[in-house]
C-alpha cells in the first residue's frame, strides 16, 4: 500500500512536465526596447509597478541570467531575427550608430540594414504555414529592409528610425503607422493592431506576432494615465548623489516618475494581449516569449532615466546592467508555473527555440550561434555552451569606449581597448561587478582573455583602429 501511495504522489510531477503543446502553436514575442533587467517587479523593482509581466513570469519560465546579444539595440534585433551573433551578421551599433572623429580610436565599418540574404525567423515560420505580423520597433533598415520585406505579412510601425519620431502620442510621423487620433498613445494602438490580427487569425492558422514595443526609449514622455500615481511616490524621496562611473555617471536609484508611467503604459499593454489570449480561447497553443533589446539606459554625462542596481551600468556598456535583460518564457505543457532558470541563455537562442516549439525543421547553417531553449524549458540545467560573448567596438552616447568581454562560468571578463585595461569580476560573488580580480587570479584572467581573442580571430570580428590622423 506505501508503494501505491507513493506511486500516485509522483503521477501528478510527471504530468507537469510533459509537452502538451499543440503541433504549431501560436508565438506572440514581445521585446521591449531598453527595459532594464531591474525594471520589472519580478527581478526585484519596488519602483516600477509591471503587474502583468509578473503574472507572465509567475505563469512561466523566469530566466535570471538572459542577455541580449549587444549592448545596443540594432545588433541583437539583428540577432533575434537571424539566430547569429550580431559580429557575424556585421552589425554591431545601433544604425547608424555615431562614431567621433576626434578620438583615439575610430570604430570599424558596419552594415546599416539586416542583409535580404538571411532567412529571418518570421520567414522559416511563414515557410512552415505561420501568418506573421510585426508592430513597433525595427531598427534594421530603411526602405527596402523593412519587415514586410523580411518575412512578416504585416508591419505596423517599423521603420528605419531607433526612437518614435514623433513621440508616444499621435501624429507619430511614422511613414509605415497610421495617425491616430490626435492624442493617441502609442503602445496602446501598437497593441490594439497586434489583438486585431490575432482575432482575425486565430481561426485561419497558426500566428507570429512579434510585438517590438518603442517604450521605453527616449524621449522620455510621460503616460497621462500613470504619471499622478509616480509622482506621489516620488514626493518624499531625499535626493542622492550619482554614481561615479568611468567618465560618467549613473542614476543611483529607480525614481523617475516619466519613465515609470512608461513602464507602466508598457506592462498594462502586455496584460491587454495576454487577456485577449484568454478571451479568444488560444491559450493552451500560444507561446510567450518577453525580453529586452539591451539594459536599461543608466549612465551617461548626466544619470539616465533609471537605475539598474544591483547590476552595474547600464545601457551602452559591456557590463551586467547593459546586458543582462528580463527574459520570460511560457510554454503551455513544458514550463512549470513559477519556475525559475538560472542557465546563461541569449537573443540568438530563440530562434531554434521557436522552430523547435513550432515542429519545424531546424536551420542549423543559419541559426549557427543559437541554441535551442527546450531542454532547459522542461527543467534542464544546461546547455552544450561554454562561454557568452559581446563585442562593442565603438564609441556610446553612454560614454562607453570600444571594448569586448566573455562570460565564461560565473566568470566575466572586459576588455577596454583604449586603456588596454582588464577587468575580471566572479558573478557568482559580485553580481555588481564591483571587485576587480584580475589581479588576484592572473591565470583566469590569461584564460579568458586568450578565449575571447581566439573568438573574435574565428568570427572575424572587427576591431577599431588607431585614429592617425588625430595623433598628427
Amino acid at each position: 500500500m506505501r508503494h501505491i501511495y507513493l506511486v500516485l504522489l509522483i503521477i501528478p510531477f510527471l504530468f507537469l512536465n510533459r509537452n502538451d503543446l499543440v503541433a504549431k502553436p501560436n508565438i506572440i514575442f514581445f521585446l521591449v526596447d531598453d527595459l532594464g533587467w531591474a525594471d520589472v517587479g519580478c527581478n526585484g523593482s519596488t519602483w516600477y509597478e509591471t503587474p502583468n509581466i509578473d503574472a507572465l513570469a509567475a505563469s512561466g519560465m523566469r530566466f535570471t541570467d538572459g542577455y541580449a546579444s549587444c549592448p545596443v539595440c540594432s545588433p541583437t534585433r539583428a540577432s533575434l531575427m537571424t539566430g547569429k551573433h550580431p559580429v557575424r551578421v556585421n552589425i554591431t551599433d545601433w544604425i547608424p550608430g555615431h562614431d567621433p572623429k576626434n578620438r583615439k580610436l575610430l570604430g570599424p565599418e558596419d552594415l546599416h540594414q539586416l542583409p535580404l540574404e538571411e532567412v529571418t525567423i518570421a520567414e522559416a515560420l511563414r515557410e512552415g504555414g505561420y501568418a506573421t505580423f510585426f508592430a513597433g520597433k525595427w531598427h534594421l533598415g530603411g526602405e527596402g529592409y523593412y519587415p514586410e520585406d523580411q518575412g512578416f505579412d504585416v508591419n505596423k510601425g517599423g521603420h528605419h528610425r531607433g526612437g518614435p519620431p514623433g513621440g508616444y502620442y499621435s501624429p507619430w510621423k511614422n511613414p509605415r503607422l497610421e495617425n491616430g487620433p490626435d492624442g493617441e498613445y502609442l503602445t496602446d494602438r501598437l497593441a490594439d493592431e497586434t489583438i486585431s490580427f490575432m482575432r482575425a487569425h486565430k481561426k485561419d492558422k497558426p500566428f507570429f506576432v512579434y510585438l517590438s514595443f518603442y517604450n521605453v526609449h527616449t524621449p522620455i514622455q510621460a503616460n497621462q494615465k500613470h504619471i499622478g500615481k509616480y509622482l506621489a511616490k516620488a514626493k518624499d524621496l531625499s535626493p542622492l548623489d550619482p554614481i561615479v562611473e568611468h567618465n560618467a555617471v549613473s542614476r543611483p536609484r529607480q525614481d523617475n516618475p516619466e519613465f515609470a508611467s512608461m513602464v507602466a503604459a508598457m506592462d498594462q499593454n502586455v496584460g491587454r494581449v495576454l487577456t485577449a489570449v484568454e478571451d479568444l480561447g488560444i491559450k493552451e497553443e500560444t507561446v510567450i516569449v518577453f525580453t529586452s533589446d539591451n539594459g536599461g539606459l543608466c549612465t551617461k554625462p548626466k544619470p539616465g532615466p533609471t537605475s539598474n542596481l544591483p547590476l552595474r551600468s547600464g545601457k551602452g556598456w559591456c557590463y551586467e546592467g547593459g546586458v543582462r535583460v528580463a527574459t520570460l518564457m511560457r510554454v503551455p505543457g513544458t514550463t512549470r508555473p513559477g519556475s525559475v532558470c538560472s542557465v546563461p541563455v541569449y537573443s540568438p537562442d530563440f530562434y531554434p527555440t521557436l522552430l523547435e516549439l513550432a515542429g519545424l525543421p531546424m536551420r542549423p547553417e543559419q541559426h549557427v550561434d543559437g541554441l535551442s531553449l527546450v531542454p532547459v524549458l522542461g527543467g534542464g540545467t544546461s546547455l552544450n555552451r561554454d562561454a557568452l560573448y559581446w563585442h562593442f567596438p565603438h564609441y556610446h552616447g553612454s560614454t562607453w569606449t570600444p571594448g569586448a568581454s566573455v562570460r565564461l562560468g560565473n566568470w566575466k571578463l572586459i576588455e577596454f581597448y583604449e586603456t588596454g585595461k582588464v577587468e575580471l569580476y566572479n558573478l557568482a560573488e559580485d553580481i555588481g561587478e564591483q571587485s576587480n580580480v584580475s589581479s588576484a587570479f592572473p591565470e583566469k584572467r590569461k584564460e579568458l582573455l586568450a578565449k575571447l581573442h581566439t573568438w573574435q580571430k574565428e568570427m572575424d570580428a572587427k576591431l577599431p583602429r588607431k585614429n592617425t590622423i588625430r595623433l598628427k
